[in-house]
């Protein structure tokens, strides 16, 4: 029995893609850049609470959602009830942080907002 060479196919090559480059005569406005850290300057600046610092740092979330608790009824900087404000902080501080946000940590954010919950007598 003799054995049968495959033939070579010639391997196909994929060109490499143009650049981009904006063209003069089409170029969209310019716009100035955004500040790099809004939702830092939300959580300072806006109308929302009087955060103790590092409060999302913290190790417990019962800790956490006594400090937010603490933070909403004693802010004069909220427009709404003290319990929306503060699970309101804290799903913001969550959306924001994203993937970058360690699953321990995002899991510890979650039962704080069960707390929160427990704590404003909201079942």
């Amino acid at each position: 029995m003799a054995e049968r060479r495959k033939k070579a196919r010639p391997r196909k090559t994929v060109a490499p893609k143009p650049s981009r480059k904006p063209t003069t005569a089409k170029a969209s406005p310019i716009r100035k850049a955004s500040p790099k850290r809004w939702s830092q300057r939300v959580t300072q600046e806006s109308d929302a609470l009087d955060l103790k610092r590092g409060v999302f740092k913290l190790t417990s979330a019962k800790k956490i959602a006594a400090s937010l608790k603490r933070s909403a009824e004693h802010s004069s900087r909220r427009k709404t009830g003290a319990y929306r404000s503060a699970l309101s902080m804290l799903t913001f501080y969550i959306n924001r942080a994203g993937k970058a946000l360690p699953k321990t940590q995002r899991a510890r954010l979650e039962r704080a907002k069960i707390e929160l919950k427990h704590q404003f007598g909201r079942e």
